[in-house]
């Protein structure tokens, strides 16, 4: 199969430090991920100031802060993602941006270049930024959590209409962690065959969670071609989004679990056996023996011929050519059949 793009999402990880932001980077980097997922907002543009709190928007033991506020505290400068941006290209690792208002989209294409851009959920039911990001004919990821197929439809045919056909669906949503039951992979291949694009997985299972290495894995055979997971410094520091992050050394775990699955699906084009294959087949296949002793002159029937393991010897494939011939020698029981004992 084709290498997984595997993304490394920060979010707002990042709790307000760029030096936590550059070292989550170099992190994801050394880890082994592709790209490095970022989320940009210019706040007055993406929420009111009287967004509340409540469970589900932030991390858990926030959820008594004033969301705006909270996030306003922790959000970087300008400047500070510009040299996010450029370390990013100093160590050689993509960046995603996903702008959360038209004004940070602005921001990125103009200051940052990016290589990817995300829709978020948050934004999906806005034609102008879908317009705006279509326009800019780069590949776009758009998160789908929370949306209905029609809506999925619209999103795809606005990008279409601006000839932008760089469309990876994300399937998942952040719920704080997201519970193992409600990741349903099997939609992977569904959304696949419906739109006619490639998806990919946005995994918030629990960080701690025993199978937070094997559910992404499962999403390949489904078609995935991308999988998103956090990656946080420290789980038990609690910084924002950490309830499904993964630690630096967990995360390379996961990406070399990834590669390794890569190598195991294969492809589904049957192709000829490789060298352990064919010896496999040596050794496991049955040979043709002697049935019974047989007698020099006897002519070979079906009855004098039996299959059994053997190191040397012809393959039950070649039994019709024995049939007819004749022994050129005594042959004992058990004794191999083969061109030097029959005539």
């Amino acid at each position: 199969m084709n290498k997984t793009h595997i993304i490394a999402e920060m979010a707002w990880g990042h709790d307000g430090s760029i030096e936590q932001a550059i070292e989550l980077m170099k992190s994801a980097k050394n880890s082994g991920a592709d790209s490095f997922s970022i989320h940009l907002t210019d706040l007055p543009n993406y929420m009111v100031e009287y967004y509340g709190s409540g469970e589900g928007k932030v991390s858990a033991g926030r959820e008594n802060l004033g969301v705006y506020k909270y996030l306003k505290d922790i959000d970087l400068s300008g400047d500070k993602w510009i040299k996010l941006s450029g370390i990013a290209k100093e160590i050689g690792i993509q960046i995603c941006v996903m702008p959360n208002d038209l004004q940070s989209l602005a921001f990125a294409e103009e200051k940052l270049n990016p290589d990817y851009y995300v829709v978020s959920p948050a934004c999906f039911a806005e034609e102008d930024m879908l317009e705006s990001i279509a326009k800019i004919k780069k590949k776009t990821f758009f998160r789908i959590g929370g949306s209905y197929l029609a809506e999925i439809e619209s999103a795809i045919h606005i990008f279409r209409k601006y000839g932008n056909e760089k469309i990876v669906l994300l399937h998942g949503f952040q719920n704080y962690p997201t519970k193992i039951e409600e990741t349903d992979l099997s939609l992977l291949k569904s959304l696949k065959d419906i739109f006619d694009v490639e998806v990919g997985l946005a995994d918030h299972i629990d960080g701690g969670s025993p199978l937070v290495k094997i559910i992404p894995i499962l999403a390949l055979p489904y078609g995935a071609n991308y999988i998103e997971k956090h990656i946080t410094l420290d789980r038990e520091k609690q910084s924002e989004d950490f309830e499904s992050a993964l630690n630096p050394e967990d995360f390379k775990e996961f990406v070399d679990n990834v590669r390794a699955a890569e190598i195991a699906i294969g492809s589904s084009s049957f192709k000829e056996l490789s060298e352990a294959t064919q010896r496999y087949r040596t050794i496991v296949r049955k040979r043709i023996v002697a049935n019974e002793s047989i007698k020099k002159g006897t002519v070979i029937s079906r009855e004098h011929l039996i299959y059994k393991r053997c190191d040397i010897g012809l393959t039950p494939e070649n039994t019709a050519y024995l049939l007819g011939r004749s022994a050129s020698e005594d042959i004992a029981k058990d004794e191999i059949i083969n061109f030097s004992n029959i005539k």
